[in-house]
Order: structure tokens, then sequence, then C-alpha cells
């Protein structure tokens, strides 16, 4: 007897770039700063919080939506910031961690044929979720020049057809740092208007926005949120990514939908992570506060950069930097990303692995939500190249 043959769903799919450049980091002892994900821990308090929750017995199954306590916080919180009131019995779930929010939304929506735009570079989930729901990824990519990274919304009005089901947006931008503005905003209503076309919109760095700008949340717009799945992640706000919890908030008729997906996908979430997080969210100020400890981190690794050959492109929000390096190497952005692990000893990811199609910009990009020990141990090798 032999294993069956089972053709693939995924072709296109391999080991991803990250578990790649970590794993080459780790073989050669270099300090990584290509993963996005911190070195530092959470907040002890927070810890207490969950270890109060399994002690108390909340370790069965949570309701399919999360629990009552965590989803209320949440639409609280989304309305102190952006002024949307969301229901939190009807239009807030729970998730395992944003990628599962990312996932369910596209499988609940896109139907087979349907076309969903996705700017590029894009984070590495989208396309293969896309994919799983027979949808046909259109990618838009967006325009990079010494002022950074911009979407070219003429251009992502010209990909729009009849056909059009979703569009896929993200800011704070995974891996450019960019973000969306006001004006964004307004050009991606127009877009939609008069149209049955959804937005997905991943805010998981919501809470890292940088030099005073605010989180053009798609929440702010009524004429967006009225037909966006908007997702965020507490992995990144809390510093606890291996938690995976995470949220979605849409309109009653899209979460019900949502839903049918979720339930029979993971089902509930981590019950005493959840119980834990909605008591720690009683206080703000982790939040509040999580632009100027990250700020910190980003202007400390740019100083330690600014007279060196890398090229540094503006850093508004996320936790990651990305930098050209024509005037240290022609390489090839995956070969030079190896090339700086391996001899260099600091591991970063190319941003052509983004891409759904080969495109080399001559950038990578650096993770910074490290300790300030990690980032100058980087910037000793970094500076010097």
């Amino acid at each position: 007897m032999s294993t069956p043959a089972l053709p693939t769903r995924l072709p296109a799919v391999g080991t991803t770039v990250f578990t790649q450049m970590s794993q080459l980091a780790l073989e050669h002892g270099a300090v990584n700063l290509g993963q996005g994900f911190p070195d530092f821990g959470c907040d002890p308090k927070l810890l207490d919080l969950v270890n109060e929750a399994m002690r108390a017995g909340h370790n069965q199954y949570a309701p399919m939506t999360g629990i009552p306590d965590l989803r209320t916080a949440i639409a609280a919180k989304l309305e102190r910031l952006y002024g949307r009131r969301y229901d939190e019995a009807g239009e807030i779930t729970v998730t395992n961690g944003a990628s599962q929010a990312i996932q369910s939304a596209i499988l609940c929506s896109v139907h087979p044929g349907d076309e969903v735009i996705v700017i590029e570079p894009a984070y590495d989930c989208y396309l293969p979720a896309i994919a799983l729901a027979g949808g046909v990824a259109v990618p838009v990519a967006m325009r990079v020049g010494s002022a950074g990274y911009s979407v070219p919304w003429d251009l992502l009005a010209a990909a729009v057809t009849p056909r059009t089901r979703m569009i896929v947006v993200n800011s704070p931008h995974n891996p450019t740092g960019s973000i969306l503005r006001a004006a964004d905003l307004e050009a991606l209503a127009a877009i939609v208007a008069g149209t049955e076309i959804l937005v997905l919109s991943d805010e998981v760095y919501e809470h890292m926005v940088y030099d005073g700008e605010e989180h053009a949340s798609v929440s702010r717009d009524p004429r967006l949120a009225e037909r966006a799945f908007v997702v965020s992640s507490f992995g990144k706000t809390y510093h606890v990514t291996g938690w995976k919890v995470g949220y979605v908030a849409a309109p009653a008729s899209l979460m019900r939908e949502f839903r049918k997906v979720h339930q029979y996908n993971v089902f509930s979430v981590n019950t005493p992570m959840q119980h834990g997080i909605a008591a720690y969210m009683e206080d703000p100020a982790p939040y509040l506060e999580l632009p100027g400890f990250y700020q910190h981190k980003r202007d400390l690794f740019r100083a330690g950069l600014a007279g060196s050959r890398f090229e540094l492109l503006p850093s508004d929000g996320t936790y990651f930097q990305c930098v050209r390096y024509d005037a240290i190497s022609s390489l090839p952005e995956a070969e030079f990303a190896r090339w700086l692990t391996v001899e260099a000893k600091v591991a970063a990811i190319p941003v052509s692995a983004f891409y759904s199609r080969p495109t080399e910009s001559g950038i990578v990009r650096f993770c910074f939500a490290k300790k300030d020990e990690t980032l100058m141990k980087a910037l000793e090798t970094l500076s010097r190249l």
C-alpha cells in the first residue's frame, strides 16, 4: 500500500520567508530583525490576570462569538477611538488571531470567480485565503519613491470590474510602514460608492502610528464601515503574538455570514486569555502609550542608521523599517537578505517576498520590536556596512 496522491490546493505556497529567515538567523547566530515579534515580555499584570482566570475555572469552551466582557471592551474602545459604536452582541467576534479573522472574512464573502483587489507588497496570508475561497486575486502595486510608499488610487480604481467582490487594505502597512490618511479613505470611499464591493481592513498595527498622526481606521468613515470587516490583534498590541487572540468588527449582516465560517473554522478562542485581556482593557493606558513606546525604538533604530549607506524610507506606523541597500550591494533582495544574515549576522526580510509576481525594488525590511540592546547590537554591524 502507498499513500494516495494529494493534489495541492495551494500550488504557489511553500515555507514562508519568515520561517526561512528565522531559521537561517538561528543557524548563523544572527540578530533576528526579520520576523515581526518582540524579544521582550508583556506586562506581568496581564499574565497575572490570565492566571487568575485559569484558577477561577475559566478553562472550558468560550462562547463562539467571544466572551461578553471582551466584546464589550472592544466595542467601547472602537467607539472611544474612532467614533463608531459596534453592537457587541451582533457586530464583534473574537478570533484566533488576525490571520483567522482575515481568512474567515474572505471565505464568507468570496465565491469562485470573484475578484479581490490586493495592494502589494502585501502580507502573505491574503493570497492563500483568496485561493482557498476560489477567488481571483488582482494585485495593485504601491508606488515607492524617496517619500516612501503610497497607494495609487487611480490604478486601483482602474482594476475594479463587475466581478470585484472585495478590496483588501492594510494600515498601518506591513511591510512598508506606511499609513493611510483621511485623503486615502476618501479615495477608497469614492471607488466603492454605488457598488456591492466589500472592504477588508487589516488594522493589527492600529496603535503604532507615530509623529502625532491619527490612525485612519476604516471604522471612522460610515461609508466604508457599513461594508467593511475591520480586523485587529491583541498579540501585536500587548506583545503576546503567541496567544493568537484578535477580533473582527463588522455590520450585523456581514457578521452573520462571518460567524457561519468562524464556528466551523475554530469555533471558539482561548478562554482564560479572553478573560485576562478583558480585565486588562479596563485600563486604556497600555494601548494609548504604545505609539510613544515604539516611536522611541523607531527613532533609536533610524538614528543608528542615519550615517550608514542604507537609505531610510519613512516609517509612519507598524514596527517595521524599510531601507534601500543599493549603495551597499547590487544583489537581488532575497540574496542580499541571506548575505546580511549569514555574513553580517543581522536578519532582514526581502520586500520582494510580499509580491505575487517577481518584483525587485532593492529594499529589505527590519523589525524594531526588540529590546534596545538588541537593536544596538544589530546597529553596530549595520552602521559599518
